[in-house]
């Protein structure tokens, strides 16, 4: 196998030299450089990729934590966050904690064996903030807050949740089922579970302040809207996301507990679910039954009608977490972000770090979208709405 001491000999040069064209590192004339490269070609000289990240102190390669990638919501995130990734010229590692029987524990360590040049953890976590604080290397949070310095992106879930009910609300809605994950999840940190940071939810009392996980606020959000309006609502819980037939389960057991509901509220898997079940049971979906989803992935145009969704944005969601990520690795002790992979400005709903640091807020937020399908009822006052809130149409 050719080696760079091959390359040196080629060229006339010092090993020397021919290192330095390689890691693209330190001074060498435009004359000599053209030589090295000349012999490189010659000899069909490969550089070691993993030496020359060796010598820089990057493996440009970013980890993906998530639960499954089997999850409709997770493959999507991926997929952008792959191509945005690919666009800075870094790879990116998918860590799924469900499939493979891993905890996160497994890809903190390649981390902090330089395996990874930073971390986007989408997953839940039973480890404390310290924990995620102590690993002194660049790790971004998506939709949670896993500790007070560091930063997090999600979307903006009380806009989503505030939306979905006006829908509803605007179309005469009487009762409505709401489909989610379990409600612990809504109290997480007053009940001293998930990132032990139970002292930080004293500083706002905010929707959602006592949680680690965001996303509940779009169910907090959609409830204060339905008790405002007088609407009934009723939560049936999907204990695990990672477990895909729990989803049609629950959709089919909405339908028999709460047979006078005319309006389902659910997560995208759920409701296409929700949306067969009701085809198959001869109700008349929008006139008998409202069905609207949570998230808008390509799962609400497969289920024989399409759904009427609140989208989010999943290329600005990627877009800010590789901003995040680049901005935090320029950041991490002695290591540079590449000149044509600086961060752009993040613009997206940016707060304080004041603001960040309380449990609940996420450091970037990103406005929802309304996906207009066939299974929701519309007038001039949903038209109206959604003039102002970024509506999508296929």
């Amino acid at each position: 196998m050719v080696g760079m001491r091959d390359v040196a000999k080629k060229a006339g040069v010092a090993l020397s030299t021919v290192s330095l064209v390689v890691n693209q590192s330190g001074y060498v004339s435009e004359q000599m450089r053209r030589r090295v490269e000349s012999a490189m070609r010659e000899l069909d000289y490969i550089p070691n990729e993993l030496a020359r990240n060796l010598y820089h102190g990057r493996s440009h390669i970013i980890g993906v934590i998530v639960p499954t990638i089997e999850h409709p919501f997770f493959s999507t995130l991926t997929a952008h966050l792959q191509q945005v990734f690919a666009k800075r010229g870094l790879y990116t590692m998918l860590c799924s904690t469900f499939d493979v029987g891993e905890g996160e524990a497994t890809y903190v360590d390649m981390l902090r064996r330089r395996m990874m040049d930073g971390i986007i953890m989408g997953a839940h976590t039973d480890y404390p903030a310290h924990f995620w604080t102590s690993i002194e290397r660049p790790v971004v949070a998506f939709d949670r807050f896993i500790g007070p310095e560091i930063k997090s992106v999600g979307s903006d879930h009380e806009q989503g949740g505030e939306l979905a009910a006006t829908i509803f609300a605007l179309t005469g809605v009487r009762h409505v089922v709401e489909i989610g994950g379990a409600r612990s999840r809504f109290h997480d940190v007053a009940d001293g579970g998930a990132a032990g940071v139970a002292a930080e939810a004293d500083k706002a009392e905010v929707l959602g302040s006592h949680t680690t996980f965001p996303p509940v606020r779009y169910q907090l959000s959609f409830e204060s809207v339905l008790s405002a309006a007088g609407i009934r609502y009723d939560y049936m819980e999907i204990p695990s996301v990672a477990d895909l037939s729990e989803f049609e389960r629950v959709a089919r057991r909405a339908f028999e507990r709460f047979p006078d509901a005319d309006a389902i509220m659910a997560p995208d898997l759920a409701a296409s679910f929700c949306v067969q079940e009701a085809l198959r049971r001869g109700i008349r979906i929008p006139d008998s039954l409202q069905i609207l989803a949570y998230d808008g992935t390509y799962v609400t145009d497969a289920a024989g009608m399409k759904i009427t969704s609140i989208l989010q944005d999943f290329p600005s969601i990627a877009r800010s977490l590789s901003d995040c990520m680049l901005e935090t690795i320029s950041k991490d002790a002695g290591v540079e972000v590449d000149g044509d992979t600086n961060p752009e400005v993040l613009r997206e709903g940016h707060v304080t770090d004041e603001e960040a640091s309380m449990v609940g807020n996420l450091s970037h937020t990103i406005p929802m979208k309304v996906k207009i399908g066939q299974t929701t009822r519309w007038n001039e006052a949903i038209r109206e709405l959604l003039l102002g809130s970024h509506p999508q149409t296929d």
